[in-house]
């Protein structure tokens, strides 16, 4: 056997091996949402489950596994996303405000994937202020991006695309799969919606979805906040006092309308004045007649309250009946094009919402409604069908998760953990007990103050540490996080064992970001403003 037979055999294996292992591995759809509260999907229960607002996303859960415990690191848009490209916490990988700009140059998942011969696609909404990289084609919405005929820039520039956007990224994606399935590489395709982001417009189709259903109200949507440390109190994102009737809730301009506002988002106004003259026809004939009943009605109070809420929960929903049709439609086409059974399935969104929930909407807080994500996998032949996990999961696990699937070194430096033996049905003594969470964003849009805080399975201790104000609740007695058992002597035990975890975790996960506290004439100034 000459040296050069040998070497041309042992490159021939070496390719087979490639290929084999190619086939081998699975594709990965991650279709991710802005603002998709767990409580608005069928399979995740809740007051809201009897709406039924998303049939095929509870089809994915039933079909693969729904993570109970799914929470995320930072409660607001862009730095989930930093947090999902990394694994890294946010003041590791720089982005911990809706204002920063996101360092591509730094390691992130899908420039490792492609290193591992993945092909790699990001659509939609990406929200980091920087052009997308590791990706082999991208096409995205700059900044928030519009529901109607939205601009998306991509490598060779920007176009506007007449529709609506959910469709109009779906069918980029559905697109996209058409030309890059059946090569040897598998793919990692990242379909990411503008839904249901405020100000919540539904596509056309949707206008008179659920005019007919009676929603119930959350038991919280008059919360006073009376137990609560004094940040909760000096919000601006009240259904009542800053839920605006024209600008959000596309309503009639009454006399009490305020045109400014506090926190106020005229991005669907702006949008109308782009539609076409079809687009808005349709649009107004949904709405007009419903808000001339509002102007009879001449509500205050209250009652107003409940209007504005109805009309928001409602838009809301819409929203998500065309993700879940989208949704829909990506998990068809793997069907009928042969990718069923080797691609994994990943629903999610970058953090949870309020929908009415403690007169709220929005996110940022610690509280449960927007710290918690949905997270959903489907994957077929290892993941069982129907299976609920009740660990505790985090958005930093998301990348350490796709590398394992992709059989792909994680980096040492990655702070999350693989969910694949979760996935897999696998028992895991050493999982984490606790998760640690930081919002910095203060103060600005809706002035949730700055706060750091540690969660495990029972309990949640949270540090508003720019006025120097804690919090604890026992999930378990007090789920709706009504009663703060800081101050309560019994939960002294707790309080500093809890204290204590925060601090190793906040070390653990080296967050060495400013946590003073404000001088008191500077907490009483920002606290006027409020």
């Amino acid at each position: 056997m000459t040296r050069q037979f040998l070497l041309t055999s042992l490159s021939c294996v070496a390719i087979a091996n490639a290929t084999l292992f190619a086939a081998e591995r699975p594709n990965i759809l991650f279709i991710f949402t802005d603002d998709h509260a767990p409580h608005a999907i069928g399979a995740y229960g809740g007051w809201l489950k009897g709406v039924n607002p998303t049939p095929n996303i509870d089809k994915l859960a039933a079909e693969g596994m729904l993570f109970q415990n799914s929470f995320c690191t930072n409660s607001i848009c862009g730095p989930s996303r930093a947090v999902i490209q990394t694994g890294k916490h946010s003041h590791l990988n720089g982005f911990m405000s809706n204002g920063n700009k996101f360092n591509g140059d730094q390691q992130t998942f899908p420039k490792l994937l492609q290193k591992a011969g993945y092909a790699t696609a990001m659509l939609g909404k990406w929200h980091l202020g920087t052009d997308p990289q590791g990706f082999d084609y991208w096409k995205v919405l700059p900044g928030q991006g519009d529901y109607y005929n939205p601009a998306f820039q991509g490598p060779k520039g920007r176009e506007v695309i007449e529709g609506y956007c959910t469709d109009i990224v779906t069918d980029m994606a559905l697109d996209w799969l058409k030309e890059n399935v059946g090569g040897e590489r598998p793919f990692m395709l990242m379909c990411q919606h503008k839904a249901p982001h405020r100000t919540w417009m539904p596509a056309l189709r949707h206008l008179s979805l659920y005019d007919d259903v009676e929603i119930p109200e959350p038991a919280t949507l008059f919360d006073d906040y009376a137990d609560n440390a004094s940040p909760a109190r000096f919000h601006e994102m009240g259904i009542d006092g800053h839920l605006n009737l024209v600008a959000d809730c596309f309503g009639p301009k009454l006399a009490n309308w305020n045109p400014t506002g506090k926190s106020m988002d005229r991005s669907g106004i702006r949008n109308k004045q782009k539609m076409t003259p079809e687009q808005l026809s349709t649009w107004d004939a949904a709405f007009e007649p419903k808000n001339n009943e509002l102007r009879k009605l001449k509500l205050t109070g209250k009652e107003l309250v409940r209007w504005k809420y109805h009309r928001y929960i409602r838009n809301y929903l819409r929203c998500i009946k065309g993700v879940d049709e989208s949704v829909g439609r990506m998990v068809r086409f793997l069907k009928e094009n042969g990718l069923d059974d080797n691609t994994i399935v990943i629903y999610s969104s970058d953090q949870g919402f309020y929908l009415g929930d403690h007169g709220w909407f929005d996110k940022r807080w610690m509280y449960e409604e927007s710290l918690k994500m949905p997270l959903i996998v489907k994957w077929p032949g290892v993941t069982k069908p129907g299976s609920v996990n009740r660990d505790l999961v985090q958005n930093l696990d998301y990348a350490e998760t796709f590398l394992e699937v992709a059989g792909a070194r994680i980096p040492a430096d990655m702070q999350g953990k693989s969910l694949t033996p979760l996935l897999k049905g696998e028992s895991q003594s050493d999982w984490r007990k606790s998760i640690y969470y930081h919002y910095y964003e203060y103060p600005s849009v809706h002035m949730v103050a700055g706060h750091n805080g540690i969660r495990t399975d029972r309990y949640k201790l949270i540090r508003f540490y720019q006025f120097d104000e804690w919090e604890l609740y026992d999930l378990k007695k007090d789920p709706d996080e009504l009663q703060n058992e800081y101050n309560n002597p019994d939960y002294a035990d707790v309080i500093k064992t809890l204290t204590k975890d925060l601090e190793q975790l906040r070390q653990h996960y080296k967050d060495d970001s400013d946590m003073k506290v404000m001088p008191k004439k500077w907490q009483q100034q920002f606290r006027e403003a409020g």
